[in-house]
């Protein structure tokens, strides 16, 4: 309750600066038009404009927000729409009728039957379809947003499976690397002749390796102690196959238990450092893991193989990066100054607003919402094009040629229109009932078979 209240008043304060920028505007405006110059005149001119601008832009705007906090607008459209609907028609209409007996009654001192006169009740009118085509635009843009939203954590949504599908394809082509497995292999063949106790420690230490990897792989954070203890225990597992032309130093604790991160990246890293340096007594390869300001930094000496093979494509790395960008605002970074060669992993306490990966995502279901709040929005467009334009419609036929109301021609005709979009829209027929079109392309599917 708090945080809806706390959420209407941010929006509240928004909604007044706008109101107050209106009154102004339209305040301006109609002195102009009505040639209101003196101090009276233009006074009365901005109370009108203030009083159209606050009960009824003020007071639509918190109703549309206050709906926005009951019924979500992608998950709940039928009741959010309705809601809206019968809200803003019962608000508005109240307040036009407020606002003309202030007008015409206690500020031009007429009697109070004139507000059931036929020249006001076109006039009530046409400040209440005026009044609910603003308010239609402000739903329909609180729509857009809303839906824009959903769509940018769908987005982020398929990009994060993308990203983390690549990069258990890529931690597992590494893992169980033939080359890796082969010298894994020979060092444990040789520990078994040699030292069987070695051999036996080896042989643990490589299926914790694997274990974790197995474990760890649909995960998108991991806290940082257990990736430093795999880290530790895979250091050990190369160490024994390199023994004295690899060093290494891995914290045994951290400044902050919750702190996260990237399962695998340092096995990625690790792996990487590994590769593409010379790993001899003469050379040994240092490693060193440590925090600083906020990041987990891999530092490794560089002596660079002279032949490696094939040229480094860097995917691992760029992977890493692109799994942070999803999940965080804060970025790898990667340095190279020829001695030394150091990435620097953030450590995260939060992330993002982020969805959790699902294995049944189905594509064909984004799709047809996807069409379906197309058509969503061509029936907003059409409802706000009816009520911004038949007012006009009004006011023009009273001006010009009051003898002769021909507006309802098109209040008629075209509200038909829309009518029938919005039922389109929302799948339901008042004549043929709701779903009609599925029953009958399934019944001319079954007549088809037989």
């Amino acid at each position: 309750m708090s945080s809806i209240l706390s959420y209407l008043k941010s929006e509240f304060k928004k909604d007044i600066i706008v109101c107050v920028k209106m009154t102004v505007l339209f305040g301006v405006l109609f002195t102009l038009i009505n040639r209101q110059f003196t101090l009276k005149g233009a006074s009365v001119t901005f109370l009108f404009s203030a009083l159209y601008s606050f009960i009824l832009g003020l007071g639509n705007g918190f109703i549309n927000e206050f709906l926005n906090t009951k019924w979500d607008w992608v998950k709940e459209t039928n009741q959010r729409v309705w809601a809206g609907i019968i809200g803003t028609i019962l608000y508005t209409s109240v307040g036009v009728f407020i606002i003309h007996y202030i007008q015409y009654v206690l500020v031009f001192n007429n009697d109070f039957k004139v507000l059931f006169s036929e020249r006001l009740f076109f006039i009530h009118l046409f400040a209440i379809v005026l009044s609910l085509g603003v308010a239609a635009f402000l739903h329909a843009k609180g729509f857009m947003i809303e839906w824009k939203k959903t769509m940018n954590k769908e987005t982020t949504h398929q990009q994060i499976v993308a990203k983390t599908e690549s990069a258990k394809f890529e931690t597992l082509k590494s893992q169980i690397d033939p080359h890796f497995l082969f010298n894994s292999l020979n060092v444990l063949t040789s520990l078994i002749g040699e030292n069987p106790n070695q051999a036996e420690k080896f042989t643990t230490k490589l299926s914790k390796v694997y274990r974790y990897v197995l474990e760890q792989r649909n995960k998108e954070l991991i806290p940082l102690t257990e990736e430093l203890k795999f880290a530790k225990t895979y250091m050990e597992l190369l160490q024994m196959r390199f023994e004295d032309a690899l060093e290494f130093d891995v914290p045994t604790s951290v400044t902050n238990s919750d702190l996260k991160i990237v399962p695998l990246s340092l096995q990625l890293l690790l792996e990487n450092a590994v590769k593409h340096n010379v790993v001899s007594s003469s050379k040994p390869l240092r490693i060193s893991i440590y925090e600083e300001n906020g990041y987990l930094k891999i530092e490794n000496n560089v002596n660079p193989k002279e032949a490696i093979g094939k040229k480094s494509t860097k995917v691992g790395l760029q992977n890493i990066a692109d799994r942070y960008g999803l999940i965080s605002n804060e970025r790898v970074h990667i340095e190279n100054n020829n001695k030394t060669f150091t990435v620097s992993l953030p450590l995260l306490s939060k992330t993002k607003n982020i969805m959790k990966i699902s294995d049944n995502f189905e594509n064909s279901s984004y799709i047809k919402a996807v069409e379906r709040v197309e058509k969503i929005k061509e029936f907003y467009r059409n409802l706000a094009s009816y009520l911004i334009f038949i007012p006009f419609f009004i006011f023009i036929n009273l001006r010009f040629s009051p003898q002769f109301h021909w507006f309802y021609f098109p209040i008629i005709g075209w509200g038909i229109g829309v009518l029938f979009h919005g039922l389109e829209v929302y799948n339901y027929n008042v004549f043929l009932g709701k779903d009609w079109e599925e029953r009958k392309i399934r019944e001319l599917m079954d007549k088809d078979k037989f």
